[in-house]
């Protein structure tokens, strides 16, 4: 490789720039949203709040999460190709520890509103007694963001440290670090991420069995991620940021990842699906049965046309993945359809249980829209502040003049 290729100079955010002023804007929209949110929790339309505040807690984390994963699998691999956009996901991947926060609501005031396992017990109930309990429920929650944000931090300050440090051996060495904490760590993000999404979204509906949707939810977090970091990308560049740092080349790869991993959502959700429905054991089928009524039955049917197969069609040619519009109008495409995924599972459930139930009928409430807004708003107020902070640009890592010269085959 030579070592003649200028690098970058781009790589600061300018302060008139829209990305500045995020984290400014995002608190904006959390006050805005949450507050609207929470303070419902407080009234007679607590369950229905707690209910939306959970919503839109998963569609933020689950783009966190999906950031994660994708720095794990790339230091792991040790890809070359990922490091012009590394920094995006960097940032992405410290609003975890904010998260932990985020979640006392949950804790303090939709436990017992959320999960009908704190107050009913039957036959089935009583065998997972021993892990359906308020304090293991309570000290896996801490284990999962604990496993998360020293993740985050270490693949955070190890990258980061690089941009200051003069010594190439010392630059290599941290190269090293995040290659080998990335073996155990996506170990641990596998265990952590998947139980997560079995207490916090199965556990809504206790007797449901699924032995994939830790898988699921995997897909959906790396698939909403990488659409997310293409969207970001473009942005940038528009910004005046990273504008030959990040080429056509890294778009056509992004575009690949979010085709490649939409194919891999549809694998999963149809695997889930047929392997219930042939099996045909209530405790599984309820699942789906709640789906097909109240309205929710339009939801059921069009998410495989509408999240897979436009999508599907749409990106699958070269020429779309490597056109800036092109790309931009399937990732936003993506994203809505990640929402509406997030809302299906997990919205048909407030009326199923506690005062007040009605059935799964759907009934789209405002409070779904302010909890959207408002974990948006933490999620992009803390994305911004890390991105704003260092350069948007790994500097010094070893293999930059890699990327920079990276070209698809």
């Amino acid at each position: 490789m030579s070592h003649a290729i200028e690098k970058p100079t781009d790589i600061t955010i300018p302060s008139t720039s829209l990305f500045a002023k995020l984290p400014m804007i995002g608190g904006a929209m959390a006050v805005i949203g949450l507050g609207a949110t929470l303070a419902s929790a407080f009234g007679e339309h607590k369950a229905r709040a707690m209910f939306a505040y959970l919503f839109g807690f998963e569609v933020a984390l689950t783009v966190a999460l999906g950031s994660l994963a994708w720095l794990l699998i790339n230091h792991l691999v040790k890809a070359g190709w990922h490091i012009v956009l590394r920094r995006i996901a960097e940032a992405a991947v410290m609003t975890l520890p904010v998260f932990a926060f985020l979640f006392i609501p949950i804790a303090a005031l939709g436990f017992h509103e959320l999960y009908p396992w704190t107050h009913e017990m039957d036959e089935i109930l009583a065998r997972k007694q021993w892990f359906l309990t308020p304090g293991f429920f309570f000290g896996r929650a801490a284990l999962y963001f604990a496993i998360w944000s020293v993740l985050a931090w270490v693949l955070y300050s190890n990258s980061t440290k690089m941009d200051s440090e003069g010594d190439a051996k010392k630059r290599e060495s941290m190269t090293v670090r995040l290659i080998t904490v990335s073996a155990p760590g996506i170990a641990l993000f596998a265990l952590s991420s998947s139980f997560a999404a079995i207490d916090w979204v199965m556990g809504l509906m206790p007797h449901w069995y699924s032995t994939i949707f830790g898988v699921y939810f995997f897909a959906v977090s790396i698939l909403s991620f990488n659409a997310f970091l293409a969207l970001v990308s473009m942005g940038l560049q528009k910004a005046g940021v990273l504008k030959t740092a990040i080429t056509t080349e890294h778009f056509h790869d992004l575009g690949k990842y979010v085709y490649g991993y939409g194919v891999f959502w549809a694998y999963i959700a149809f695997s889930q699906f047929i392997l219930i429905w042939y099996a045909n054991i209530p405790e599984e089928t309820v699942f789906y049965m709640t789906r097909v009524e109240g309205g929710w039955q339009y939801v059921s049917y069009g998410l495989p046309v509408l999240h897979f197969f436009v999508p599907f069609f749409f990106l699958v040619s070269r020429h779309v993945k490597r056109s800036r519009v092109g790309l931009a109008i399937g990732c936003v495409w993506v994203l809505v359809m990640h929402v509406v995924d997030l809302y299906w599972i997990i919205m048909p459930n407030a009326g199923l249980h506690g005062e007040g139930s009605h059935g799964p009928h759907l009934d789209v409430s405002y409070l779904d829209v302010t909890s959207l807004v408002g974990f948006v708003g933490v999620f992009l107020a803390a994305f911004g502040f890390f991105l704003n902070k260092n350069k948007v640009l790994a500097i010094n890592d070893p293999r930059l003049e890699e990327s920079l010269v990276h070209e698809n085959f």
